[in-house]
């Protein structure tokens, strides 16, 4: 809400916050809805946005001042660092975003989480990586799961589940059965009968899957305190007023942005009140 994008609202309505340089946006207003966004958390417009050329994959990269000057980013899904003076993001119209931080040591990370990302441990890769690279405790954490497609809107496919059940004990503990409300199919049963013996027709539940279970499951088995992740919230599908979703409007969204940084010039600071 609030940007200079019109490219994804009807004719006439206010500007959106598009932080993505999809194809249908225009470049210059893409930067001035980051610059909005960037004064919005730091207080100054020219804070450097740290972003990646994201691919669903396990990905995580240290970022670092050099990356600052960078002109094409890295390829991953997640970045860390304990440099100050930068915002590391990720995008998403759909898929999850998680941002975690270190209070003592002062370092964070995010982390861009689809299906395939959550499958191949994004960010349990990601909370080692900053455990290993940047000397992070997990009792110091803290992680935010931000808006995604929740599992009211999210169906998949049994090869969603039989890849989550091949990974996580837990895997089949993420997926639950909806059955589609259909008006005409409930006022016309009749012209909905097959041939079929019962239990063998088409028509049936769906598989639905808990995108937002499934990380915060990941941040407890990389030793996160339950205490101290907070999940957000909204699904990006039913509430298109908010959130762009990539799946509820066919393809014809444009980006959200979560970023996350250290602070300058506050290194002797706790940072639990900043």
């Amino acid at each position: 809400m609030g940007g200079e994008s019109h490219v994804y609202c009807p004719e006439g309505a206010p500007g959106e916050l598009n932080l993505g340089f999809t194809a249908q946006d225009n470049r210059d207003a893409v930067m001035a809805n980051r610059r909005l966004l960037t004064e919005a958390v730091s207080g100054n417009p020219s804070t450097p946005l740290i972003t990646l050329r994201q691919f669903h994959s396990s990905r995580v990269v240290r970022a670092t001042a050099e990356d600052v000057r960078r002109q094409h980013p890295w390829k991953g899904d997640g970045a860390i660092t304990d440099e100050p003076g930068m915002l590391l993001a990720v995008l998403t119209a759909d898929c999850v975003p998680v941002l975690v931080a270190d209070r003592r040591r002062r370092a964070v990370g995010a982390f861009h989480a689809g299906w395939r990302g959550t499958v191949k441990r994004i960010v349990e890769t990601g909370v080692g990586r900053m455990r290993l690279e940047l000397g992070s405790q997990p009792e110091d954490l803290v992680a935010a799961i931000g808006p995604c497609i929740g599992q009211c809107c999210y169906e998949v496919g049994e090869e969603v589940l039989s890849e989550f059940e091949s990974q996580f004990t837990y895997g089949r503990d993420l997926f639950g059965e909806v059955y589609d409300s259909d008006l005409v199919r409930t006022k016309y049963p009749m012209l909905f009968l097959t041939q079929r013996a019962p239990g063998h027709s088409p028509i049936g539940p769906s598989l639905h899957l808990d995108l937002v279970e499934a990380n915060r499951r990941q941040l407890m088995a990389a030793g996160v305190v339950e205490e101290s992740i907070q999940v957000v919230g909204g699904c990006t599908q039913c509430q298109p007023e908010l959130f762009f979703s990539h799946r509820g409007s066919r393809g014809h969204a444009g980006r959200m942005m979560a970023v996350i940084g250290v602070q300058s010039g506050a290194k002797n600071r706790r940072a639990s009140g900043r």
